[in-house]
């Protein structure tokens, strides 16, 4: 059998063309036997496929050996023919193997197994002398190209279905944490539907946690598969089930970590929309220096901050309306008797407690007690009056605190 030219290193053909001409129809009456046993060895060898009682199943088995060799065949008697028909065949099967949910790792052993035994056909033939031995190297250098070239086709195929199936699936659970999160409320066989289809499974409780992301500062983080996020939106959003559950916190922290965000009060299912109401307010508290930057704030620590705060034209209405005596001072000392007031107020009007909170003496708290007398008059005592006042100056409080925090 004549070789064919020297090999080139642009040669399209590779090695093939260093096979010796006319190999193929040598080669070709033991192709058969040579299809049967290695689907014998792959029955025998690989467990996904030892299926005897399905024949169908069998059949493709079959196919996909056959199909194998005779390209390999085809490839030999024409080295120069176009591999991309031949690639786009191994795309398609690696794109199955990922739509059946299957790992790509028995059909990568199959693959290497009928290479070795195709290799070991091929010698016993030289051995018999029914080929030359000068054909072993270069049949050999393109059986193994051939395996990789068909390996990496199919790994081709399969990533792609692989990256299409979590695109959709992400699709998905983005449409989930609308749903859950919609206002007013998705039905329960709704919410129930689509998170069968988004791979979630429905918790009992949940509650979201709203953070500050900038996409162009880097990778979105990493989060557990049972939680829900969405890294797309400002704030992002994070949807935590059963939150209560053991570490479940931990978990989240640890996902989010050096990133500010805050977690909504737990929920019912179909309350989601509440969570990360509360949550996106701390959120905006946390950005205003009310609440402490701390890793995250957790909305059920700090409600009476949220109720007081969360309408500052409502704060504002409030402290005009009870607390507007206090405007006929000059600031510092009506920074000091408000302080007194609201200490006076929460120390159930004891005199001597708000002289230890104050640091200063009972008599001054006395005196500045009749300053306050002087001013508000009957309405220091009615309880109605005090309840507001409180209210007003400790949201007056919390403001001066963030205005402070920002300053320095």
């Amino acid at each position: 059998m004549p070789k064919r030219a020297a090999l080139l290193d642009d040669d399209p053909g590779g090695p093939f063309n260093a096979l010796p001409t006319g190999l193929h129809h040598h080669l070709r009456p033991f192709f058969a036997d040579i299809t049967e046993e290695v689907v014998r060895a792959i029955r025998t060898e690989i467990p996904e496929y030892a299926r005897p009682a399905d024949d169908t199943y069998m059949q493709g088995v079959h196919r996909g050996v056959d199909h194998a060799l005779q390209g390999f065949l085809e490839r030999m008697a024409k080295p120069d023919t176009d591999w991309e028909p031949v690639k786009a065949t191994y795309q398609r099967i690696g794109r199955g193997e990922a739509e059946e949910g299957r790992s790509l790792d028995s059909f990568q052993s199959a693959l290497r197994l009928g290479a070795r035994v195709t290799w070991r056909r091929v010698n016993a033939l030289v051995d018999a002398d029914l080929l030359p031995r000068n054909v072993l190297a270069a049949f050999g250098e393109a059986l193994f190209l051939h395996l990789d070239e068909m390996a990496a086709a199919t790994t081709a195929g399969y990533t792609e279905a692989r990256l299409h199936a979590a695109g959709e699936l992400q699709q998905r659970r983005t449409r989930l944490i609308d749903l859950l999160t919609a206002d007013p409320p998705a039905s329960a066989e709704a919410i129930a539907e689509l998170a069968h289809s988004a791979r979630w499974p429905v918790p009992r409780a949940l509650a979201v946690v709203a953070v500050d992301h900038c996409r162009q500062a880097g990778a979105q983080p990493i989060v557990a598969p049972e939680f829900l996020a969405r890294f797309d939106v400002q704030p992002a959003v994070l949807v935590v089930p059963d939150p209560e559950g053991p570490g479940r916190a931990r978990a989240v922290a640890g996902a989010l970590h050096g990133l500010r965000a805050a977690m909504g009060p737990t929920v019912a299912l179909q309350e989601g929309a509440r969570s990360l109401r509360w949550a996106s307010e701390a959120l905006d508290l946390v950005r205003r220096g009310v609440l402490a930057d701390t890793e995250m704030v957790r909305c059920q620590e700090h409600l009476a901050t949220l109720l007081l705060l969360r309408d500052d034209a409502l704060v504002d209405a409030m402290a005009a309306h009870r607390l507007g005596p206090l405007e006929q001072v000059r600031p510092p000392q009506r920074e000091r008797l408000a302080e007194t007031l609201l200490s006076w107020l929460q120390c159930g009007r004891n005199a001597s407690e708000v002289a230890v909170r104050l640091a200063v003496h009972p008599q001054t708290v006395r005196y500045r007690m009749r300053q306050l007398d002087d001013l508000f008059g009957a309405q220091l005592h009615d309880p109605a009056a005090q309840f507001e006042m409180q209210l007003a100056l400790r949201a007056l409080e919390l403001r001066r605190g963030a205005t402070g925090a920002a300053a320095k």
